[in-house]
């Protein structure tokens, strides 16, 4: 079984803004790809408490292995993605959140470009321009094959196909 969740912060003054791009991606993964053999997670918590959301689902270090975490990557250009397991939070709060409460750094995680911009910290609370959203819309597809792949064949397998793939 897959556990994914797509971090983001709740509300409507949120809902379109770069640092919810993982929020975005799980909307749009749930109309694009159906499993008996996955079950998404709904983040109702503010992103620096994202481990809230998972820590009555991933119980043991078994479940931890098959959480699936998308968020945000300001050092990846829009359009961009990157698929790894067993890594730091790279300072990300949300993903520190889920380290601590899951008490492992082994799971997935599908990081998700959203450029730098001048002003980091005002960059990811901006909304999506609306070039920028058809890419991220482009961009669930090719998380759909991965996530695909990720359940049948292993993430190894995603990430040495769909890693640094740009739309």
């Amino acid at each position: 079984m897959k556990y994914i969740i797509g971090l983001g912060n709740p509300g409507i003054e949120y809902e379109s803004t770069r640092h919810n791009a993982g929020k975005i991606v799980l909307g749009l993964l749930k109309e694009l790809y159906s499993s008996k053999k996955v079950t998404y997670i709904e983040q109702d918590t503010f992103m620096n408490h994202s481990g809230n959301a998972v820590k009555k689902l991933i119980t043991s270090k078994k479940k931890a292995a098959g959480l699936v975490v998308i968020y945000d990557d300001l050092d990846l250009p829009v359009g961009k993605i990157k698929i790894s397991f067993n890594k730091s939070s790279g300072g990300h709060k949300g993903v520190e959140s889920i380290i601590k409460q899951v008490k492992t750094l082994e799971f997935i995680r599908i990081r998700i470009g959203i450029g730098k911009g001048k002003n980091p910290q005002k960059h990811i609370m901006e909304n999506f321009k609306p070039e920028e959203m058809k890419i991220l819309k482009k961009l669930s597809k090719k998380i759909a094959e991965a996530l695909e792949i990720i359940v049948e064949e292993g993430w190894e397998k995603a990430a040495s196909l769909y890693s640094n793939l740009e739309v």
